[in-house]
């Protein structure tokens, strides 16, 4: 496999890095309803504030990126996005293999969190040494049509 390099995102990638989290979020599941155009404006805001981002190229072509924070202790990964057409191909674990080598500092540890439903993304965080800590559960609020039909007594 040729070579992943890698470059510090720039609050000028904010748009590009909008539509790749509009991908990653439609791609894992998640219940966001944001635009490309308003992510991109997220993640402008989290790049001038505490997190950053790390674009990764596959011969001079955007194929991943990842975005986390430094806290006390740890390091929060926030995304990682492999785009498609380049998964299961051994990227995304280049991608943690340099973050961990050159980019994030020895002795802290690292958190992700995963939705429940992504199997594929628990299969790979599994396969790249990170193990399962907590489950998150859930109870959403019922729609008022079905409190309307089911009164309490």
């Amino acid at each position: 496999m040729p070579t992943l390099t890698y470059r510090i995102a720039q609050p000028t990638d904010s748009d590009l890095l909008g539509e790749l989290s509009f991908q990653l979020i439609r791609d894992e599941g998640h219940r966001n309803s944001m635009s490309p155009p308003e992510l991109a404006a997220r993640m402008r805001d989290w790049l001038a504030g505490e997190y950053e981002a790390v674009l990764f190229e596959l011969e001079g072509r955007l194929v991943a990126y990842a975005l986390f924070c430094t806290r006390p202790g740890e390091i929060y990964l926030r995304q990682l996005f492999v785009a498609r057409g380049h998964r299961r191909s051994g990227i995304g674990r280049s991608a943690v293999d340099l973050l961990r080598r050159e980019i994030w500092p020895d002795g802290k540890r690292l958190v992700v969190d995963v939705l429940s439903q992504n199997h594929a993304a628990t299969t790979f965080w599994r396969a790249v040494r990170f193990s399962d800590y907590a489950l998150t559960l859930e109870s959403l609020p019922r729609p008022p049509a079905d409190r309307d039909a089911n009164p309490r007594h």
